[in-house]
């Protein structure tokens, strides 16, 4: 009676043959999108901010990043003039320019506000032809009408903030513009 016993078969040996391979590339690929999406700034560390961006000034003259200072999207009416030194800067030369609909001309004077250390100011006194055609190109937008009001100018200033900051972000990479202000106009 010598029968040679066989050895079972082994079952699954192809599962796991192919379920290695398959788990060590989802483990890799995974660790990899992850790692991509960590240095994108999409997971963990956040944004990274640019080194040459301009800083938030404190009030007490510190400065510190916009996101550290807490500060989102310059120019969207964060208003928080009481946490951030603010930074007067005047347009030199009034901007003159008909008015839609040949109703006239409107000719004004404009000051802008910051919270910003001076890289903006430097920003557009660098772009000011950039910012001065933006500027006139959006006075010529509105007509006599609406500049007779209060609520038009109103907008006027919205609107002249948007494009100021929208062309210094195009030419910079940041804008900066925390408020419009006229410091003469005249509409005819």
């Amino acid at each position: 009676m010598a029968e040679t016993e066989k050895e079972p078969k082994k079952k699954g040996g192809l599962v796991k043959k192919l379920l290695v391979p398959v788990l060590l590339v989802a483990v890799l690929g995974g660790g990899g999108a992850a790692a991509g999406f960590f240095a994108a700034g999409m997971v963990g560390g956040g944004e990274h901010e640019d080194p040459n961006a301009p800083k938030v000034v404190l009030k007490d003259g510190t400065t510190v990043s916009a996101k550290a200072a807490g500060l989102k999207q310059p120019g969207e009416g964060s208003k928080l003039d009481a946490k951030f030194k603010v930074t007067y800067f005047p347009i030199e030369e009034p901007f003159t320019a008909n008015l839609r609909g040949d109703t006239g001309f409107a000719q004004m004077s404009l000051a802008v506000s910051t919270y910003f250390d001076d890289k903006i100011t430097v920003a557009l006194t660098d772009h000011n032809i950039a910012v001065r055609s933006a500027v006139l190109m959006t006075i010529s937008e509105f007509d006599a009408m609406q500049l007779e009001s209060l609520e038009g100018k109103e907008q006027l200033k919205d609107k002249i903030k948007d494009v100021v900051n929208a062309t210094l972000t195009e030419k910079t990479g940041f804008g900066g513009i925390e408020d419009v202000y006229f410091t003469s106009i005249v509409v005819q």
